[in-house]
């Protein structure tokens, strides 16, 4: 019976018993349609001609070149040596067949289209009788109800993750990613959607104005200068991303100010700097995923001694730590997922490889003992872990040695980057799909795998949900304080051993490409993460009850071999092309004959010429388009010929036009942030000329003992009169002023409104026992005070300010004393 978690092991099944039907049978095989070629899905028998294995999948020859069905209904049969020299061209022993052998072929059909065929080796050509071929077609019948069931689960989980890529796309632009950030999404997206193609590289290239957020003008592709963005192969950072947009999801439904960032073990920008430069800024809550706990612990101590709260996420701390919970996996009872799906896989038991991240990081460690506990007392035994040190490099490496020395059925990876190291040691020895392996975590590596049988089984925490409880339980620390917070956590479940630190577990899931009694279905999965994540980001955003800043500090994964770099647009080149094209083009870069239209003459281009010196057969150029305008061009190539469908074309074309419309939005978001700030800016700048303007239009001058001057330039409005009011009554007061001239020559008007506020500074200063005297009124305002009907009162005017001095001499008891040479020129 077929349950679906181990595609591989059904198809070969099907295959033993398929030779187990024919008398005298020796090999068997099933060879299935991938695009233009066909593979070996399953053999059994083949070590007598190729000296081994027969590697599954591999290449079985032209897809086109399979003989018809019989249509009498009836067996397919062919000669042996004709066959496998035919579709195993490295067979070294031909020879070995016995006289006559023949080949009978059951055609394996997908939606009643033929797609390959069963083929079982008999030791002549004799028909077959018609019960055992009967029994043929129903093996070949299971092979195609089995491959069906696959593709269904697989166009399903396509669907999904192209949402999934799309809605990352769109995510990122909203939390202002990076172009770095944007391009790893769309590479890593589009390789694991669309697996036939295999995508080797996967180029962004932008327009510089693009870039800048400008408007593209002028011809496209005649020398326009352009950032150009290239993904290495690297380490899977989409866990971490993810994990940062939970929390920063969090952040803006709590209305706090949150700081994520990343930290590696040592260096300026480790965790430790990290934590210290978070306690000396006084943050309000710090959060800590620590790759090395021991190390970390006598900075969150630190942090605690300051009153600042502390808890860790995706790894626990140590154990009688500092922080107050660990908001993550129980990583024991997902170690036991991972070990039941391997015992299940490997029924008759066999050896077991084991990687992890870090042996200093309690996760992995964890994780590995729950393992070797779920399959404690079976057959599969499971060897000592090693690690890779966060190195991606070095899991390869040490995978590929584990499976040249180690007899190993199957293969644990504890961490991200470990289950996609497993697999591509297992395609690259030939044990695809053969290697059982149970992953962690669901990087695109780890999608793509999956979709492909490489990955049986993996583990998937609820990463991003992580970070937004991690936020969440961070902020109820500091606004509802630490003890209400741990109080409402849930309780240690029964049975449970205790642990210094709260568990606050967000779970975790098994996902497989097909549905089983034991796991969820990959396209079930991602939908699902898809719609919890737009739900979140469909809340209203809150306001903190206190301003609150907090910081959390992830795992810094590296971006060693990401490329960014600038050039120009050459006209003749793909890139330019595309854009004076503005559609998208497949160039075959070895028959100039398969192009399209377009394509026509680009055999010559360099970075053509470029691609095809690197082993690249297929080259897509596809362009960024919003509203007509080109932002740039997207380029992938791939090692096969033929690479890119129609259906592949299409696909694309949707995830680039989204990636356009999120660029075209981040462009406008960024103008507008700019021109903002520009207003911003000039309205601070205003601002304080203003005040400058305010203070040195109103002064206020002693003149003589107990005499200040105060003049008025400008129109007096109701909010300068206050601040006029305010700075003549503090002079009055400090100064013991008995008369204040407020000289009004600088006025812009004298009406009514100004009136009232000059006598309202005259009660004013009344009222501390000063006197006020207007001074400088002009003709031409004394008339139009005139003609208002406007009373002054009581208060005293002079025509001239040295009018006005000479009568609060006379009232303070001084007077004025003119020289005879100040006469003289008065004369």
């Amino acid at each position: 019976m077929s349950t679906g978690l181990d595609v591989i092991a059904t198809l070969h099944r099907i295959v033993q018993d398929a030779v187990g039907s024919v008398p005298g049978a020796r090999r068997g095989s099933l060879l299935i349609e991938d695009g233009a070629r066909l593979v070996y899905r399953a053999a059994v028998g083949f070590d007598g001609l190729l000296g081994g294995p027969l590697r599954v999948p591999s290449d079985a020859g032209p897809a086109g070149a399979l003989p018809p069905p019989d249509p009498r209904g009836g067996p397919r049969v062919v000669a042996a040596a004709e066959w496998y020299r035919a579709r195993l061209p490295d067979a070294a022993a031909l020879g070995r067949l016995p006289a006559g052998a023949a080949v009978v072929l059951a055609p394996v059909s997908l939606h009643g289209r033929p797609i390959g065929a069963l083929a079982v080796e008999q030791p002549a050509a004799d028909p077959l009788p018609d019960g055992r071929w009967a029994l043929l077609l129903a093996l070949a019948a299971s092979a195609s109800a089995a491959l069906e069931r696959r593709e269904l689960y697989d166009d399903k989980a396509r669907s999904a993750h192209e949402n999934r890529v799309l809605e990352e796309v769109l995510n990122a632009v909203a939390v202002h990613a990076s172009p770095h950030q944007l391009v790893e999404i769309i590479s890593s997206g589009i390789k694991s959607i669309q697996l036939r193609p295999q995508w080797s590289a996967v180029e962004l290239v932008l327009l510089e104005d693009a870039v800048r957020g400008g408007s593209p003008a002028g011809e496209p592709g005649a020398g326009r200068e352009a950032r150009i963005y290239q993904v290495p192969r690297r380490a899977p950072t989409s866990y971490w991303n993810s994990i940062r947009d939970g929390a920063l999801a969090a952040g803006r439904n709590l209305g706090v100010d949150l700081t994520f960032c990343f930290g590696g073990v040592d260096g300026e920008g480790s965790q430790v700097a990290l934590l210290e430069e978070g306690i000396r800024r006084g943050v309000h809550g710090i959060a800590v995923a620590p790759s090395d706990a021991p190390r970390v612990e006598p900075m969150i101590r630190r942090a605690r001694e300051a009153g600042i709260p502390v808890i860790t996420f995706d790894a626990p701390p140590v154990e009688g730590s500092g922080a107050l919970a660990y908001v993550g996996t129980d990583n024991v009872a997902a170690g036991r997922l991972a070990g039941e799906m391997m015992a299940r896989l490997l029924p008759d038991g066999g050896a077991v490889g084991a990687q992890l991240a870090s042996l200093r990081a309690a996760n992995g460690i964890e994780r590995v003992a729950g393992f070797g506990a779920a399959v404690a007392g079976t057959a599969v035994a499971v060897q000592p872990p090693s690690e890779n040190v966060y190195d991606t490099s070095r899991a390869l490496a040490l995978a590929m040695e584990a499976l040249r020395t180690g007899e190993l059925a199957g293969a644990f990876g504890a961490c991200a980057e470990n289950g996609p190291a497993w697999g591509v040691a297992a395609r690259t020895l030939g044990r695809a799909g053969d290697l059982k392996i149970v992953a962690f975590d669901l990087v695109p590596e780890t999608i793509a795998m999956l979709r492909e049988g490489t990955i049986h089984a993996t583990v998937v925490q609820r990463e991003y949900d992580m970070g937004y409880r991690t936020v969440q339980v961070l902020h109820d620390m500091v606004s509802r304080g630490v003890e209400e917070t741990l109080a409402e956590l849930p309780a240690p479940r029964p049975g449970e051993a205790p642990r210094s630190v709260r568990l606050i577990d967000t779970g975790a899931d098994v996902v497989t490409l097909e549905r089983t009694p034991w796991s969820r279905p990959l396209s079930e999965h991602l939908t699902l993460e898809t719609a919890r994540k737009t739900a979140n980001r469909r809340r209203g955003q809150a306001r903190a009850a206190r301003p609150m800043e907090l910081l959390a500090i992830g795992v810094d994964v590296g971006e060693d071999g990401f490329v960014e770099k600038s050039g120009r647009v050459e006209p003749g080149s793909l890139v330019g092309r595309v854009l004076s094209a503005g559609r998208s083009i497949v160039v075959d870069t070895v028959d100039e004959r398969a192009d399209d239209e377009a394509a026509g003459g680009l055999h010559g281009a360099p970075d053509v010429a470029e691609a095809r010196r690197r082993g690249a057969l297929t080259l897509v150029g596809v362009p960024l388009l919003a509203r007509g305008v080109a932002l740039g061009v997207l380029v992938l190539s791939s090692e096969r010929r033929g690479a890119c469908s129609t259906e592949d074309l299409t696909q694309i074309e949707r995830i680039t036009d989204t990636l356009a419309v999120a660029l075209e939005n981040a462009q406008l978001v960024r103008r507008i942030t700019e021109r903002t700030q520009a207003l911003e800016d000039a309205n601070e700048r205003q601002a304080a000329l203003l005040g400058t303007i305010q203070e040195l239009s109103s002064p206020v001058v002693p003149i003589a003992r107990n005499i200040l001057v105060m003049p008025i330039i400008g129109t007096m409005d109701a909010q300068r009169t206050g601040r006029f009011l305010e700075s003549m009554l503090r002079e009055i007061s400090e100064r013991r002023a008995r008369v204040v001239l407020i000289d009004v020559t600088g006025m812009a008007v004298v009406d009514a409104v100004a009136a009232d506020h000059l006598m309202a500074a005259a009660r004013s200063a009344r009222l501390l026992g000063a006197e006020v005297v207007l001074v400088g009124i002009t003709p031409s305002a004394a008339q139009l005070m005139v003609q208002q009907g406007l009373d002054l009162g009581c208060v005293v005017t002079r025509s001239t300010l040295e009018l006005g001095f000479a009568y609060a001499l006379s009232q303070t008891g001084g007077r004025v004393v003119y020289s005879r040479s100040w006469r003289a020129r008065r004369s």
